[in-house]
């Protein structure tokens, strides 16, 4: 049977056994009038005042918006948003859209456009968050733990601070929006040095769709209650990118109430673990880098066997990553060589927290990568083979598996919350 999988912008058409198993997002209903039930859920948010209420008198707000890699409506939940801090009283000149690029590069230009839309980039004031700048940063103190906690100065220095954000499947946070948007969104990279490090990325309770005792998740809600968020806006979508549900108000119960929700309308399982599993990175934007593409990895880890294969489309048009990320990969022979490096407490490197959830991957089963973006000369270099085609990669792991090989299709990749039937229970 033919099944089309996410990739870059057009989506890539495979062919798998019939016998193969198809786990798709639970079909969720897009909501109508999604404008007013913004305003709404701004006029009555959960666990705190109305916007109208926490704008009033303010003469500045800082809005914290996800970065090109997320693909939030910011085009339709700014609007609403930016209306009623005016409304309010709060100075157009006051406001301040901060885009949460955590340790990636900043959107600028059509990009940026493209982020937000082209009234909203030319009226506004628009800052992209760059975590290795410290003159940019307010130190806040440290964690419990000891983790310095430097965030933004744009944000602290706001009289009323907003966070906006996606709630989904997150491969270090359990799920992603709420806290996340400001740690790492807007933190700095000395903060992420510790929250990134292997000691938290190490711990079998920060992966996907688990909340409690993720010590990931605690450290970064630490870390935005130091930064004091005074109102979130979450929305959930489905797997045609409509918005599901809008979870607006204090920063820890409306992202909770959104992760009860996204865990319902998530999740798919398998009764045993497949020898072959074939998935994306849930396409643009996030397969824009092999980076990003590790989060498709991570979330198929639960469902393939041990020893088995993941093969995994992803269109990487900006190729491998960022320069750290790249040089490290390049510059690590297999997995027990950079855990290695890793367990030497002096050893650092921004980003390799991805190269650690990879090894997690890689620890259990082959992964085979199909890209058009990642240049030849870089082919079988990334600690993953390389296949040109979906196709290929399939028939070389039946090779191995043979014909009647169990075979799972994840065609959203990280969009989904895969289970074992007996772990879903």
């Amino acid at each position: 049977m033919k099944i089309r999988v996410d990739y870059g912008t057009e989506g890539l058409d495979v062919d798998v056994p019939d016998h193969a198993a198809v786990l798709q997002m639970p079909p969720t209903a897009g909501l109508d009038a999604v404008s007013d039930r913004l305003e709404q859920a701004l006029k009555q948010p959960l666990g705190t005042p109305p916007l109208a209420e926490l704008a009033r008198g303010r003469g500045s707000a800082c809005i914290v918006i996800s970065d090109i890699t997320r693909p939030v409506p910011n085009q339709v939940i700014l609007p609403p948003l930016l209306a009623g801090l005016e409304a309010a009283g709060v100075p157009r000149q006051g406001i301040v859209i901060l885009v949460a690029t955590g340790l990636h590069r900043p959107n600028e230009g059509q990009e940026l456009i493209q982020l937000v839309g082209a009234r909203i980039a030319a009226e506004y004031r628009i800052v992209n968050h760059r975590a290795r700048e410290r003159d940019t940063l307010v130190n806040l103190g440290q964690t419990a733990a000891g983790a310095p906690i430097w965030v933004n100065r744009e944000f602290v220095a706001a009289e009323l601070r907003i966070a906006t954000s996606l709630i989904e499947p997150h491969l270090m946070a359990g799920y992603s929006g709420g806290r996340k948007a400001i740690c790492p969104g807007i933190s700095g990279v000395d903060t992420m040095r510790v929250l990134h490090g292997p000691e938290l990325m190490g711990h079998p309770l920060s992966a996907e769709g688990i909340i409690a005792g993720n010590p990931f998740h605690l450290a970064a809600l630490e870390v935005a209650r130091r930064a004091r968020v005074d109102l979130t806006l979450n929305v959930s979508m489905n797997a045609q990118r409509q918005i599901t549900g809008i979870f607006c108000g204090e920063l820890e119960q409306a992202h909770a109430a959104g992760v009860d929700f996204v865990a319902a309308h998530c999740a798919a399982s398998l009764p045993r673990a497949a020898d072959i599993v074939i998935t994306s990175s849930a396409g643009f934007p996030l397969d824009l880098t092999f980076y990003q593409a590790v989060k498709g990895l991570t979330a198929a880890l639960p469902i393939v066997r041990e020893g088995g294969t993941i093969i995994i489309a992803a269109r990487c048009a900006e190729g491998i990553g960022s320069p750290d990320f790249r040089d490290l990969l390049l510059s690590t022979a297999d997995v027990a060589s950079f855990e290695r490096r890793l367990s030497d407490p002096d050893f650092f490197v921004v980003d390799q927290w991805q190269v650690q959830e990879l090894c997690k991957v890689l620890r259990r089963a082959r992964v085979v990568l199909v890209s058009q973006g990642i240049e030849p000369r870089y082919h079988g270099r990334l600690l993953v083979e390389h296949a040109d085609s979906v196709q290929q990669a399939l028939s070389q792991a039946q090779e191995r598996y043979g014909q009647q090989a169990s075979v799972a299709v994840v065609p959203k990749g990280p969009y989904v919350l895969t289970r074992l039937a007996s772990e879903a229970a």
